[in-house]
């Protein structure tokens, strides 16, 4: 069962997020830290108590945006430990995603927290502890899925085809919203996530770019670069110079890699004449 340690320098959050953590059974203890120095004190003294000692911690719920150093800082102070907690980030702010994972993080929940968002945190922090079968699964969301899926990660399909395969679920600050597949220019990878852009403004989602290549190929999605789906009827130029291509989508201009340049030059030609 796991050690947790929670911060967040918002007290009414702090709280909630206890509350939430000491109701779930697979957590056999949850702390809460209410700033960044209180919160290097405890991992300090569960570290030289040892993995085993009475003050161990397995894992730090952290919030971002805090004063002083701010939950990235603290991350990053962790990673210098030899053996150091693993991280899931709690924020209402969804732009960090990448710089969190970079930094190895487990999970990164949006606020408001869901019970069952948070319960798939556990869950997955239990499964990098390798401790995924010493508690019970099913008792750890009353209010989320069944036992049988919630012992493995929701499939990325599962977020897109909520409303039908013409629409996208989104998720900002605990709302769903659902963005239409035809208003997505073009997808770029993020770590674990993708980032839909459209005209109006762009949305994280956690699902692999190579998915929604599979998925949306069919719709006239293609790959341009490791980082890049573009919608080819949304390129408005083709630019070669110097062996370098680019295609112009909207405001953006995109690097197209030379093992997909040959390929997205017929592709255009074909849908022009086509």
């Amino acid at each position: 069962m796991l050690r947790v340690l929670a911060v967040d320098d918002e007290k009414p959050l702090l709280e909630e997020l206890l509350y939430l953590l000491r109701s779930d059974p697979r957590v056999r203890s949850a702390e809460g830290a209410s700033d960044a120095t209180e919160a290097l004190r405890r991992v300090t003294r569960a570290l030289e108590s040892g993995p085993d000692g009475p003050d161990g911690i397995d894992v730090v719920f952290l919030d971002i945006h805090m004063a002083g150093l701010t939950g990235l800082d603290i991350a990053r102070l962790l990673a210098g430990f030899a053996r150091p907690p693993l991280i899931v980030f709690v924020t209402a702010h969804e732009g960090f995603a990448v710089q969190a994972f970079d930094l190895k993080a487990v999970d990164y929940v949006l606020k408001p927290v869901r019970p069952e968002r948070l319960a798939e945190a556990v869950r997955r922090t239990c499964a990098q502890l390798g401790r995924a079968e010493e508690v019970p699964v099913a008792a750890a969301a009353p209010s989320g899925p069944p036992a049988a899926a919630a012992q493995r990660p929701p499939a990325p399909e599962a977020a897109v085809a909520e409303r039908g395969p013409e629409q996208i679920a989104v998720e900002l600050g605990g709302v769903t919203r659902f963005v239409a597949i035809a208003d997505i220019a073009y997808v770029e990878a993020q770590g674990d996530y993708a980032r839909l852009h459209t005209d109006e403004g762009s949305h994280l989602v956690r699902i692999p770019l190579s998915t929604l290549e599979e998925r949306w190929g069919a719709r006239g999605f293609v790959r341009i670069h490791r980082r890049h789906l573009v919608a080819l009827a949304r390129i408005d130029e083709l630019r070669l110079d110097s062996g370098s291509t680019t295609v112009q989508v909207g405001a953006a201009e995109l690097q197209v890699s030379r093992r997909h340049s040959r390929e997205l030059r017929d592709l255009l030609m074909r849908h022009a004449t086509g």
